[in-house]
């Protein structure tokens, strides 16, 4: 069972990282939060969950432990796996999570794509008690992380595209509303980009 991953960061994508450690490149599926924290930097740690299926063998990365908990409560629950999941803690930062699902706010959870309402009541009825339990010590740290400046349109673009056809969107629909999106403000940040799209697909 693996616990952490440290090395060097190899590729960053705004939905996986490659990290390469001892020789070994390991490509580690991570959340829009932890990409955004990643940006500029040239080495990492990240505590990692393994999902080991017949046909697939795959690795989650979080900077915090609170994160990967939260995570693991969230795939705990009937019916979210783990891309699921890995969709919430991209719409909302850990902080986020763990506030809605304590309040039992069904609007904002169900407003995530692929979660419908007897979903979202779901996890809040399995969840409500014990995510108040996680601690996620340095996630707030996450929180406040400037996000990356666009630079330019066509990259944020390309960027925002390709992380949500890797999330299972269509990419004639996902580059339909980064468009749109982008025509609307081009100041904002891939992450800022990807979120929108993702309440909007």
């Amino acid at each position: 069972m693996i616990d952490y991953v440290r090395g060097q960061i190899a590729e960053l994508t705004p939905t996986y990282a490659v990290i390469e450690a001892a020789g070994v490149g390991y490509e580690v599926n991570i959340a829009l939060p932890t990409y955004t924290a990643l940006v500029d930097q040239q080495e990492v740690k990240l505590y990692v969950s393994e999902i080991i299926r017949e046909d697939s063998h795959q690795l989650y990365g979080f900077l915090t432990k609170g994160e990967r908990d939260m995570f693991l409560l969230l795939t705990s629950v009937s019916g979210i796996g783990a891309n699921t999941a890995r969709m919430i803690m991209s719409s909302y930062v850990a902080g986020e999570v763990r506030q809605i699902i304590a309040t039992g706010n069904i609007h904002a959870l169900s407003s995530i794509k692929g979660l419908g309402t007897k979903t979202a009541q779901r996890i809040v009825v399995d969840l409500k008690d014990k995510v108040l339990k996680i601690d996620l010590g340095g996630a707030a740290a996450v929180e406040e992380v400037e996000t990356m400046p666009a630079g330019v349109d066509s990259e944020t673009k390309q960027e925002a595209v390709s992380a949500l056809t890797m999330l299972g969107f269509a990419a004639s629909a996902s580059s339909k509303v980064v468009d749109k999106i982008l025509k609307e403000d081009q100041s904002l940040s891939i992450e800022q980009v990807i979120r929108q799209a993702l309440k909007m697909l």
